[in-house]
This record gives C-alpha cells, sequence and structure tokens, in this order.
C-alpha cells in the first residue's frame, strides 16, 4: 500500500533528505587518493550524530543479504554497482566511487547516491556517470500527477538505452516514507503508461544504475552483499528521494 504524505510530512522528510545531502557532499569532499573507505563511512556517522539523526542502512537485513549491513554508508568501486560494504580499501587514482547513504530524522526517512571519480578521471567514467545523472533527471521530470510509474520507468531506461549501457536487470527505485523501503517499486526500464498513477503525497526513490559494457548481467559478491558487473565493466549509480506534488517534482534530497 502507498502512503500519501500531507505538506507537513513532505516538509519534515525534507529535513530528513537535507542530512542526507550533507553527508553526501561531505563524503565527496573527504573522498581522495589513499583514503580508505571506512575513513568515508566514519564522515557519514559524524553528520548522522551532528544532526541527531539515525541510520536506516545500520542493522539492515533484507531477506537475500547473509548478515545485517554493517555501515552507515554503501561504497561502490568501479564494478561494483550498488550495495558496496565499507572496507579498509583505499582507494586509488582513477576510481569511480558510487556512495549511496540514508538518514533518519523524527520518523522520516531520505536516500540518495551520487557517483564520482577520485583523482584523474577518464573520458568514459565522466560520459557514464553524466548519463546517470541525465536517466535521473529525465526520471524526475516524468515523476508528475497523472503519469504513472512506467512512464518514470520508461524515461530513465530510454536514456540509458540510447546511451548503450547496461541496466542491471530486478534492480531500482521505490517508495520512502517512514521506512526506508516502501511501496511501490520503480524499475528503471519499462513501458511508458503502465503501472501505479502517481497522486500528490506520494514519494519515490528514483535511481538509475548504468553498466559501461552495456550488457545487464550482475552476480553478488561473496559477501552476499555487493553487486558486481559480470564482466568487469564500471558501473555507476545516482540517486534521489522525490516527492510528487501539484507544483511538480519536489527532490527532498537536492544538494
Amino acid at each position: 500500500m502507498v502512503e500519501l504524505k500531507t505538506k507537513a510530512s513532505l516538509d519534515a522528510m525534507h529535513e530528513a533528505g537535507q542530512v542526507v545531502a550533507r553527508a553526501l557532499t561531505a563524503v565527496q569532499k573527504a573522498a581522495g587518493v589513499g583514503v580508505s573507505l571506512l575513513e568515508l563511512d566514519e564522515v557519514a556517522r559524524d553528520v548522522l550524530r551532528e544532526a541527531g539523526a539515525s541510520s536506516p542502512f545500520l542493522g539492515y537485513l533484507p531477506s537475500f543479504a547473509p548478515t545485517p549491513f554493517p555501515a552507515v554508508l554503501i561504497t561502490s568501486v568501479n564494478d561494483a554497482i550498488v550495495h558496496g560494504i565499507p572496507t579498509a580499501y583505499r582507494l586509488r587514482d582513477g576510481d569511480l566511487l558510487s556512495i549511496d547513504f540514508g538518514a533518519e530524522l523524527g520518523g522520516w526517512v531520505g536516500d540518495s547516491a551520487l557517483s564520482f571519480v577520485v583523482g584523474r578521471p577518464r573520458a568514459e567514467d565522466l560520459r557514464l556517470i553524466e548519463t546517470a545523472e541525465r536517466a535521473l533527471a529525465a526520471g524526475i521530470e516524468a515523476a508528475v500527477v497523472g503519469n504513472r510509474i512506467g512512464d518514470i520507468a520508461h524515461a530513465v531506461g530510454s536514456v540509458c538505452r540510447a546511451a548503450g549501457y547496461g541496466i542491471p536487470q530486478g534492480f531500482g527505485g521505490h517508495g520512502v516514507g517512514r521506512r526506508m523501503h516502501e511501496d511501490p517499486e520503480v524499475p528503471n526500464e519499462g513501458r511508458p503508461g503502465r503501472g501505479l498513477p502517481l497522486r500528490p503525497g506520494t514519494v519515490l526513490a528514483i535511481e538509475p544504475m548504468v553498466i559501461a559494457s552495456g550488457r545487464d548481467g550482475h552476480h553478488a559478491a561473496p559477501d552476499g552483499w555487493t553487486l558486481r558487473t559480470d564482466d568487469g565493466s564500471r558501473a555507476a549509480h545516482v540517486e534521489h528521494t522525490v516527492a510528487i506534488t501539484d507544483a511538480g517534482p519536489r527532490i527532498l534530497t537536492a544538494r
């Protein structure tokens, strides 16, 4: 069931979303050659403490996972698409890093992700990230009253496919509210005019994931969490929490 949020609820979700925005900005600033993924997780934890917020990621245990998630920040490097666990790995020049972060404040959740290159970027990585960001923008543009979930999915998928990139099947966005994952699911590919109608007060995490090789293949790493490309090609992941309103899409995690 989809819970429609009131304006007061959306304002409260915006506050949670701004904690997420501050954390992602701080982590991106701290990420550099030689910095470990665990050190970045500590940066994110500091932002939570300062805001009096908690993490919906820490201790999260979905049905597919062998153990609860042990961190507040998701760090996916190079061929990791999503769900990367922070480790002692130290970032290297040219690494493509995707970071995903959530915060719960006052009983409401915000969720967002971004991808960037550490050190000197390769042109193909910048194109991959830029395409993911364009796909996200297209999905947000389609998140309007009168459209359907399929219109968002089609907008995201069309941008990714037109650029020649793969899309990991079975992974996408979701509803957000008092919990990190709520109804409905928001696929990254689909047919326009299909699926749940978008009504004012619906809040969605729209999150394109793209694979550089153009293939959709992926697999779970031995940790049971990290999703990697089958062919070792690089991936990018971006995300915003977006509210559907009568005035148009409202990005609750805008940085």
